[in-house]
């Protein structure tokens, strides 16, 4: 089973975590919603898998880069 790391692709606050560890997910399902300059930007799964880790929480703040969650596919 391979780790896949999803990484923030831009500077921002998390505005929401949509699933939780333990959560299986589709690709393209909403995995966490970044704020950025007003606007709200969906996080992705970019394969389906099992979500292992959650690396952010609400309110945390992001860089560009940033290891936001990992899915196990």
């Amino acid at each position: 089973m391979a780790h896949i790391k999803v990484l923030s692709e831009i500077a921002g606050t998390v505005w929401t975590v949509e699933v939780q560890p333990g959560a299986v997910v589709a690709i393209d399902d909403a995995l966490i919603v970044l704020e950025s300059m007003k606007m709200e930007i969906p996080v992705d799964a970019p394969v389906a898998g099992k979500v292992i880790d959650i690396r952010v929480a609400k309110d945390d703040v992001v860089a560009e880069g940033d290891l936001i969650a990992v899915i196990e596919t």
